[in-house]
């Protein structure tokens, strides 16, 4: 499979900690998952929180979403994808899907949209072209699209 049409994945641990007096997953988990995984792909991708703080810029969102379809359960053999669903040409904003798995079945989806911000002028900014470069080769999702320039 083509990188660039291909996901990240990595195993999920559901942790004694994870859990509501109910049993469930705390809905706050799923969003800790999912920036678990993006942040280890950028690390991957030769993109590190340090890396980009020296360059001056650093990622932000503006909005999560998570959709719950099935109940996780500790103990239970997950997988969690990521991949970028949207990105404008500049790379200055994005789309990033997340989706964990229980074999075949979708358990559940975190989808964020975020962009980049100047760390001093604390205005919204383009990556530079060496991170651009190394941006351009994350995996992309089968619905994969490019944001609009407004």
């Amino acid at each position: 499979m083509n990188e660039t049409s291909s996901v990240y994945k990595q195993k999920l641990h559901i942790r004694w900690s994870d859990l509501d007096p109910n049993g469930h997953v705390r809905h706050s988990v799923y969003y800790d998952f999912a920036a678990q995984l993006r942040t280890e792909l950028f690390i991957q991708r030769g993109i590190t929180v340090s890396d980009m703080a020296k360059a001056g810029f650093g990622p932000i969102l503006f909005e999560d979403k998570a959709s719950f379809r099935r109940e996780l359960h500790f103990g239970d053999d997950l997988i969690m994808t990521g991949a970028l669903k949207a990105v404008r040409e500049d790379y200055g904003r994005f789309v990033f899907l997340h989706e964990i798995w229980r074999g075949e079945t979708l358990c559940a989806t975190v989808e964020v949209l975020g962009a980049f911000i100047d760390l001093k002028a604390r205005k919204l900014t383009v990556p530079p072209k060496d991170f651009i470069d190394k941006l351009s080769n994350f995996p992309r999702h089968a619905e994969f699209n490019w944001l609009p320039k407004d």
